[in-house]
């Protein structure tokens, strides 16, 4: 559903159960079982979920196949920390860890349970080939550039991606930013070394600091509650810019970005939104209302890695209306690379959330280990639960991206199929800096598309790191950032993001793809 102004940070009195509601406990609680999506029942007897969940005994127990043997498994808000837990900080101080946790428990919840659900039901149709998932922003959100305009910028491209995909599409885009909460990352090596110097790594602003010195890198637990509060706020303000006018598509024509005005894909853009302009134009000349929610208003969701576990359950919250357990940090959250394996901890925490989920794929991944912890994470194979997001490179994307969509396929699973063309492709520039080249991003994002082509499956969507900021971070497109250029504005905390240009400009050529696609599919007419 479209973020609501009104909507933001509800109590848990409002719209979770609480002990103050005095009503009668009932004779029954739905089970939760871990594996479930976010369906209602009203019967206390359900089918027992495909391959991993043979039946369900208890409010919180199943018993799943595990190695050919039947074992019984609870899950909890708490159960994960019965697995291994990997890219986790070491808090010094275990008591104001707690301490904090604690305060978060009793911070209300971020999103709405009701809100996920709907964005679940939008993931769905792009799984089936019907909508388009742009998920976008930041590598990894910051306290020092946290401010309104870096939120409006990247809002806005967004925006702007969206329009060029759904006019190209003719589909609905599901806009998803990752913002309002991807703080965390994770790390190759626990420590970093520096002149002899070994400190922890910086893992995010949520966790520690990235100046290198002994205080800035000790884990500090605070840090976890200014992170939610930047993250409210953050989702305030997209709230207001949802549903308050700023992305009504009259305003089509307001969004370009002013240093990127002059630019070739700044005109191609408003060559386009001359074209909706008028498509409004006749509309309201027929006597069509403007005045429709999808006219004035965009739906938009937030997103983050799941990886700092401590904090993704202080803020799991069990919804009233339907007795399930959503993470509401986010409204969509995913499972990294190196935090997917089928025992960890973060697969089990993410087994008993109804949010939709996210799981990041390389070209390690083997197909028969896909299936399975797709069978964990959506045993009752529920549309839009499931989305895949592939980082291999071009090359790899060729040879391993078809494997694993016929694997799945003879599965019969249903997951929505999306590229990560950012991952696969990061380089060391001669400089030192990390960057990617815009030319391989380009390349990987066509053979995901060449693949699904082949394959005669849907591709599903993109998930970019980019901003509205006028960076130089990735090299190449239309305006040519070169080596050379990366130092003179080069913001990111952790990894290169592609600029406000150089994000058009891909939407630009996607769109053209999705175009190709939709006029393949249409009949021939016939006299």
């Amino acid at each position: 559903m479209a973020l609501s102004s009104t909507s933001l940070l509800p109590t848990k009195s409002t719209f979770f159960s609480t002990q103050a509601q005095a009503q009668p406990k009932p004779t029954f609680i739905r089970p939760i079982s871990a594996v479930h999506s976010a369906d209602k029942s009203s019967s206390s007897s359900s089918a027992a979920p495909k391959q991993v969940a043979a039946a369900v005994t208890s409010s919180t127990t199943i018993t799943a196949a595990k190695n050919g043997a039947a074992v019984e498994q609870k899950w909890g808000v708490e159960s994960w920390r019965s697995k291994k837990a990997l890219q986790l900080p070491e808090y010094p101080d275990q008591g104001e860890l707690e301490a904090v946790l604690k305060t978060i428990e009793d911070f209300p919840p971020i999103v709405f349970a009701g809100e996920a659900r709907i964005l679940e039901e939008r993931l769905a149709e792009a799984a089936l080939g019907n909508a388009f998932l742009l998920q976008g922003g930041d590598c990894a959100e910051s306290f020092k550039e946290f401010n309104a305009n870096n939120i409006r910028d990247t809002f806005r491209v967004l925006l702007q991606m969206g329009t060029v995909l759904m006019y190209a599409g003719q589909m609905p885009v599901v806009k998803v930013g990752r913002m309002a909460g991807q703080f965390a990352k994770p790390r190759s090596d626990n420590y970093e070394e520096k002149n002899g110097v070994k400190l922890p790594s910086y893992r995010g602003d949520n966790i520690n600091g990235d100046v290198f010195d002994e205080k800035s890198r000790t884990p500090d637990p605070q840090r976890m509650i200014r992170a939610y509060c930047q993250s409210a706020a953050t989702l305030n303000l997209l709230r207001a810019f949802a549903t308050g006018g700023y992305a009504a598509m009259q305003r089509v024509n307001q969004w370009n970005l002013d240093f990127a005005q002059n630019s070739e894909q700044a005109d191609r853009y408003q060559e386009l939104a001359h074209r909706v302009d008028e498509a409004l134009g006749f509309m309201a000349a027929a006597g069509l209302t403007l005045e429709h929610p999808a006219v004035q208003s965009t739906e938009f969701w937030t997103s983050h890695e799941c990886l700092l576990l401590p904090y993704e359950q202080a803020l799991t919250r069990k919804d009233s209306t339907s007795g399930l357990y959503y993470d509401c940090s986010a409204h969509f959250v995913w499972v990294g690379e190196r935090t997917r394996q089928l025992d960890g901890a973060h697969v089990e925490f993410l087994r008993g959330i109804a949010n939709p989920l996210g799981i990041k794929v390389s070209d390690k991944m083997n197909p028969n280990e896909l299936i399975k912890l797709i069978d964990i994470l959506n045993p009752d194979n529920k549309p839009g639960r499931i989305t895949i997001i592939t980082r291999m490179g071009a090359e790899n994307m060729r040879v391993k991206l078809p494997h694993l969509i016929r694997a799945v396929r003879r599965a019969g699973q249903i997951v929505t199929w999306v590229s990560d063309p950012m991952h696969g492709n990061t380089i060391k520039a001669p400089c030192g800096l990390k960057t990617r080249p815009f030319d391989a991003i380009l390349a990987e994002v066509r053979a995901f598309f060449d693949v699904h082509d082949q394959e005669g499956s849907h591709p599903g969507g993109v998930h970019l790191e980019m901003t509205g900021q006028n960076v130089t971070e990735c090299i190449g497109g239309a305006q040519t950032v070169t080596f050379d250029d990366l130092s003179s504005r080069y913001h990111t905390h952790c990894d290169p993001r592609l600029n406000a240009s150089q994000s058009l400009e891909l939407a630009f050529i996607i769109a053209e793809r999705l175009r190709k696609r939709r006029m393949k599919s249409q009949p021939a007419l016939t006299l």
